[in-house]
């Protein structure tokens, strides 16, 4: 297991790609502190901004683990491209991380920037704390976000969640703001407390399903029956009844959208449609 401390508090932006496991694995302590990133303009060494500490005893496993302790909410790029292995974060941590994960883990117990996640492909990623904008979604001018893999967060997120989403899982345990699923195309995103309008604009498939208060349903959705409950994975289901409203009928799309019936009286007027 390899330890990071930052030394002091980080004031400027870092682009820190290279804390991965995978650039990790096989690397003497040495060689980790001498690792290049750049802090706003100036490329720096790794030791210039953290202290590392190896701990072989704690190492059980066969896989590289890193350990980052402290707030890094300045640093970006962590876990980027991440093939295998495990990052654990105790502290608030900066955007994009995880981008275009395909393998492995990252746990944080903190709260995450933008774009966490984004255009990721397979792996884990566990969050204990609130989430920026755009959740797992590409960056402006692509139009593929997540391909595969779960991405879990036990707080708040921002806007476009799940935006262009191809496969994959996304579970909020909090509330989700503005275009929930925006363009996707296949997943699962759950929602278990409220979120903003607009959710599921412009989606072609995939399931998106809401447990607490939506305040309306876009006019592009048609109501198809009301469900006792949905599974969200292999291993939860979520409990309703839910109102299943298919659409995005402005792009021919048979996207299912959830909405929690009891948490959502306002919507009974769709009733006299089934």
């Amino acid at each position: 297991m390899i330890k990071l401390y930052p030394l002091k508090e980080i004031k400027f932006p870092v682009m820190a790609e290279c804390i991965t496991a995978d650039v990790f694995e096989g690397k003497a302590v040495e060689e980790i502190e001498n690792l290049k990133l750049w802090e706003g303009n100036k490329q720096k060494l790794l030791k210039g901004l953290f202290k590392v500490e190896e701990n072989k005893t704690e190492n059980v496993k066969d896989e590289t683990t890193i350990t980052i302790q402290g707030d890094v909410s300045k640093v970006k790029k962590i876990g980027a491209n991440m093939k295998n292995g495990e990052i654990r974060i105790y502290g608030n941590v900066g955007m994009y991380l995880g981008e275009e994960l395909k393998g492995g883990r990252i746990f944080v117990e903190g709260n995450v920037g933008g774009w966490a996640g984004s255009m990721m492909k397979g792996g884990t990623i566990e969050i204990h704390g609130d989430v920026g904008d755009y959740l797992g979604a590409p960056y402006r001018g692509y139009s593929e976000g997540v391909h595969g893999g779960k991405i879990i967060v036990n707080g708040n997120v921002g806007n476009e969640v799940g935006a262009h989403m191809r496969k994959g899982t996304i579970k909020v345990y909090g509330c989700a703001k503005q275009f929930v699923g925006f363009r996707m195309c296949d997943g699962t995103i759950y929602v278990q407390k409220d979120a903003e309008p607009r959710a599921g604009a412009c989606m072609t498939g995939g399931k998106i399903i809401i447990g607490g208060f939506l305040e309306s349903v876009l006019p592009t959705f048609t109501v198809e029956s009301v469900k006792e409950k949905v599974k969200v994975d292999e291993g939860e289901t979520a409990i309703g009844p839910f109102y299943l409203f298919l659409g995005d009928l402005a792009e021919h799309g048979d996207g299912k959208l959830y909405v929690c019936k009891e948490r959502n009286t306002h919507l009974t007027y769709y009733e006299k449609f089934l």
